[in-house]
């Protein structure tokens, strides 16, 4: 019986990983530049230091574009494409049966705290947690254990006791390296990437049973098969 549920934020609360893609292609495209999928998804779900979309056309393109324009332009395009996405399939339902089951809940995202408790704020959340880790607690993020092992040590609960819930492979790889067991649930961008041996369980947690997970995690690992 699982006593603790942690989520990852981007991509798997919401989507905030399709519109920044779908932004960086658009500007990368008037520049004649395919940013592919493949070089995104080298920082999806972890930092910038494999691939780092503001730098790329100048440092590997040699393009003369003024940092702080592109910059800027990117998060206009991003805040626009925003205003279509809502909260994913099942999370707020989870998020209650957690609660009224008792559960601890954490959250442990690569992202700045400023960021996550942000939207957290705005979409009415933050409440549901009492434990949130960000890249400002861990030297490394993922797919390093770090922000999992220190959000089950702050809730007090070993982690064959917790679930993670992700959307990436990057996440993935954390939580099964903290030895949380792993649901997976890729968004519309990161259902294409490479999970390797990761099995996914399916489009969001609308798809999971809540009884049926907390009753019988062993099902859900994320290294089995489907």
């Amino acid at each position: 019986m699982a006593k603790a549920i942690i989520f990852d934020f981007d991509g798997t609360i919401l989507d905030t990983e399709t519109p920044w893609y779908e932004a960086f292609r658009e500007l990368y495209a008037e520049h004649k530049v395919e940013l592919t999928l493949e070089q995104y998804s080298l920082c999806i779900g972890t930092s910038l230091h494999l691939f780092n979309p503001y730098e790329y056309l100048i440092t590997e393109h040699g393009i003369p574009i003024d940092r702080a324009d592109l910059r800027a332009r990117v998060r206009e395009k991003y805040a626009e494409l925003m205003k279509h996405e809502t909260i994913r399939p099942g999370v707020i339902s989870f998020l209650e049966s957690a609660k009224a089951a008792g559960l601890r809940i954490g959250l442990a995202s690569s992202s700045k705290l400023d960021w996550v408790t942000r939207h957290l704020d705005e979409l009415g959340l933050t409440s549901y947690f009492e434990c949130i880790r960000t890249s400002d607690h861990v030297t490394h993020v993922k797919p390093d254990p770090s922000l999992y092992l220190q959000t089950i040590a702050e809730l007090g609960i070993p982690a064959k006791d917790a679930i993670a819930i992700e959307d990436s492979p990057n996440g993935a790889k954390a939580a099964i390296a903290a030895g949380l067991h792993c649901v997976v649930l890729p968004n519309k961008m990161t259902k294409h990437l490479d999970f390797g041996d990761i099995a996914k369980h399916g489009h969001s947690l609308a798809d999971i049973s809540f009884e049926h997970l907390i009753s019988d995690p062993s099902a859900y690992l994320a290294k089995s098969a489907v």
